[in-house]
């Protein structure tokens, strides 16, 4: 395959995983995580329960898990669409390998430098496709573990990160070129990149164990700007396996101290990434001006969940914008180290 057609098929899979994202996180807001309590198929069907046999197979196969077919039907449209997701990257692995044995071991000298312009990346699409691999590892679990809060975040995490890797498989294909970054930001823009990620995990934190209005309201909690917290409970990576976790199991002062943490987490991130989007407009770089409205439409979303009572609509996005911002910082790294080692 062509290097540009490749890149077509690596850029509409970034898109495709984005989408995977949103649905991802607009399942596991509605509540509808378990809305099919076993895997891969839903109440041992390939699609939701409808005919009224089925109904009643549903329920004698699961008696303690009733079948709720909007909520069922949005778990499967995700498991449908993360399937296909799958298959494009095993297409993109596959036409890597294909590339890497057709290129001829015994070239000319004066060709080595035009053909290794042409080849196409090998590592990083086989290594995604055991990251999506173990992605359908961990949404298996989801379901079998019953929303265990550290399967759950390791879940989401993972799909952030495949959404990474493609976009960066894209970038390394050669797309937004004229998106230069002053060598010398390098070190900032890997800090802020960190920074974002750990940021990410908090939420998936938050959101697995339901903190996410722990805090009624803002920018105090509980009228505090100090609440009382539980930080070890919140945090506590060693809950037992086994209870359904749908609604989650900790104490109030354990979700504040998620909750909590997390504001604390966004204010750092305000800051390192706010420097960097400073020090990349004076360097009149083009990637300021985006990096910066995604900073500020993430704020502003986190916000507005807490102070609208986590609208559906509002916290799906405020997970689609969190994903285009790391995109953004991925950008941001790639053409920095990039660009600095071709100065």
């Amino acid at each position: 395959m062509a290097r540009r057609k490749f890149l077509w098929l690596c850029l509409f899979s970034s898109g495709f995983a984005l989408v995977v994202v949103i649905l991802g996180a607009y399942t596991r807001l509605a509540d509808a995580g378990l809305g099919c309590p076993d895997w891969p198929g839903c109440y041992g069907f390939l699609t939701v329960p409808d005919a009224e046999h089925e109904v009643v197979r549903a329920a004698e196969r699961f008696p303690d898990a009733p079948l709720e077919q909007d909520k069922a039907w949005w778990e499967m449209i995700h498991r449908y669409f993360a399937g296909t997701l799958g298959l494009l990257i095993l297409g993109i692995a596959a036409v890597a390998v294909v590339s890497a044995r057709q290129q001829a071991p015994d070239s000319p000298p004066g060709n080595q430098h035009s053909e290794a312009a042409q080849r196409l990346p090998l590592k990083l699409p086989l290594f995604l496709l055991l990251l999506v691999i173990c992605q359908a590892a961990f949404g298996a679990w989801t379901v079998t573990l019953k929303l265990w809060p550290q399967i759950v975040t390791a879940h989401l995490l993972g799909g952030f990160a495949t959404l990474s890797l493609l976009w960066l498989l894209c970038l390394r294909l050669g797309l937004f070129r004229g998106a230069w970054v002053p060598a010398r930001l390098g070190p900032h823009a890997l800090v802020a990149l960190l920074v974002v990620v750990a940021q990410i995990a908090l939420g998936g934190w938050v959101s697995s164990n339901y903190a996410a209005l722990a805090c009624p309201d803002f920018p105090t909690c509980h009228g505090d700007w100090w609440p009382a917290m539980e930080l070890k409970e919140g945090f506590n990576v060693a809950q037992s396996v086994g209870p359904n976790y749908l609604g989650g199991q900790l104490e109030s002062d354990a979700r504040v101290a998620i909750q909590f943490t997390h504001r604390l987490g966004a204010l750092v991130v305000f800051l390192v990434v706010g420097a960097l989007i400073w020090r990349l407009w004076q360097a009149r770089s083009p990637m300021a001006l985006p990096v910066a409205a995604l900073l500020a439409g993430q704020i502003l979303l986190g916000i507005l969940n807490v102070v609208l009572m986590l609208p559906l609509d509002i916290a799906t996005a405020h997970n689609a914008v969190g994903a285009l911002l790391l995109a953004s910082l991925v950008t941001v790294n790639y053409r920095a180290f990039r660009d600095g080692r071709n100065s």
